[in-house]
């Protein structure tokens, strides 16, 4: 009897921690798996690539869990440079070209498919935008690209259009290289998943840094020199000069594949799945990774959030199902961090304007407290913001800026808003506490002590 025929598409986390978990539970024989990927890298943590930009960290190779040696070791047949151009469901069969062997092209057959495709920066369609010297930051080969100009470059002027998780990171990464950063913003404060009143206290941090943030201004377009190299980036009312262009504008679900042949797609334009990552209405077809949408636990609504962690488990669900075994992936509470220099930067759940858009009646609460106890070395200021449901005090989501310690407490939220607790229930909570690590009320105590007094005071 001959194997099955299990396609990815897609060498990273999601599609090769699919491969590699149907792998495990069914040999060569039983199931014959074949990955492609049209980058030169597999299984690596493209959230690094800012700390490799800046110096923290060596890469790429540091960056890479598991490479394409390893994969085909494990009997993964890890096609690399080997773009899927075409989607073929009725006679079960993708279309491929290979991008470093004069395009030539072929079909694959398959019964089971797994598409992974990812995510791909946003860039809009501006005069300039595509001009050498002008770089997003999604893959390893972007990260590289990046580094290959500011290594030619001879200026040392960056502006880094958006200000979200991978504008304020890069950002933060060129300052370390010793660039004159920019940073343009169309939002009133950096880092639009927050609130904005969270967002001022990064601003003011990235203030402190050197890097000029100007928000509330929309990027027009990019300015090239006689060499059709970027030389400026300009807005409605300026022109900022710069040796190299970072995209920091957020990403997209990468599914055109996916639209051309017609399968579900959600508001954002992510796929549709099931709880076993199976796409709707497909039998044989799962998804996983940036390119799907999930189910916001705290909401109800499906959403896209594209972060590694979600990937890599979406890839264990997929591979367990896949490989004939049972597995689930019951959905997201938005859980994110980060930092600009030693700022750390964390939220979950929802900001108050997803409460809004999801018809919620809610009490918002914003405390300051410290990360260590008051009276111990290096206790810095933290601020916690917190969301609650009105009447039934349920926690809806937590935002919290501060210093060392501050970002991994939102991980104590996230518990909460998974097991549906309410504030007054999070008050009880048996938090660990020493003075180096605390107060003797945590400051996310704090906040939902203070969450519940204003669900009370709000009533019904």
């Amino acid at each position: 009897m001959a194997a099955e025929r299990l396609v990815v598409v897609g060498g990273d986390a999601a599609g090769m921690a699919a491969a590699s978990q149907a792998r495990r539970l069914r040999k060569p024989d039983e199931l014959a798996i074949t990955a492609f990927e049209r980058g030169h890298f597999t299984s690596y943590s493209a959230c690094g690539i800012p700390y490799w930009v800046g110096g923290e960290v060596d890469g790429p190779d540091a960056l890479i869990a598991r490479t394409a040696e390893e994969h085909r070791a494990r009997d993964i047949d890890l096609r690399m440079r080997t773009e899927v151009t075409e989607l073929d469901l009725d006679r079960g069969r993708v279309r491929t070209r290979e991008l470093d062997n004069g395009g030539r092209e072929s079909w694959t057959g398959f019964d089971k498919l797994v598409l992974a495709t990812g995510a791909r920066p946003l860039r809009p369609d501006l005069p300039g935008i595509d001009a050498p010297g002008v770089h997003g930051v999604q893959t390893l080969d972007d990260g590289q690209a990046l580094l290959d100009t500011l290594d030619a470059s001879s200026g040392r002027r960056a502006v880094v259009v958006g200000a979200g998780y991978i504008g304020v990171e890069m950002a933060e990464a060129l300052i370390r290289r010793g660039y004159a950063v920019t940073v343009l913003e169309r939002s009133s404060q950096p880092m639009s998943t927050l609130d904005p009143d969270m967002g001022a206290l990064v601003h003011e941090a990235m203030c402190g840094m050197g890097i000029e943030t100007v928000r509330g201004t929309t990027v027009t377009g990019v300015l090239t020199d006689t060499d059709g190299r970027a030389r400026a980036v300009t807005t409605e009312d300026a022109e900022y000069p710069a040796d190299v262009v970072v995209l920091g504008m957020g990403v997209r679900p990468e599914t055109t594949l996916a639209a051309a042949a017609g399968l579900p797609l959600g508001e954002s334009g992510g796929l549709l799945t099931d709880l076993a990552m199976r796409v709707r209405g497909q039998d044989h077809l799962w998804a996983g990774g940036d390119c799907v949408e999930v189910m916001d636990l705290v909401s109800g609504r499906t959403r896209h959030i594209a972060l590694g962690t979600h990937a890599n488990k979406h890839g264990q669900v997929i591979g367990a199902n896949v490989g004939g075994g049972y597995a689930t992936f019951p959905g997201v509470v938005g859980t994110a961090v980060s930092k600009v220099c030693d700022l750390e930067i964390a939220r979950t759940g929802l900001l108050k304007r997803q409460a809004h858009a999801a018809g919620l009646r809610f009490v918002s609460v914003t405390v300051e407290a410290t990360n260590r106890a008051g009276y111990y070395p290096g206790a810095r200021p933290m601020h916690v913001k917190m969301l609650a449901e009105r009447r039934t005090g349920r926690l809806l989501g937590v935002q919290i800026v501060g210093r060392e310690g501050a970002g991994k407490r939102v991980d104590i939220a996230a518990v909460a808003l998974t097991a549906g607790m309410t504030v007054e229930q999070m008050t009880a909570l048996d938090l660990g506490y020493a003075p180096p690590f605390s107060p003797v009320w945590d400051p996310v105590l704090v906040a939902a002590r203070k969450a519940a007094g204003a669900v009370r005071a709000a009533g019904a």
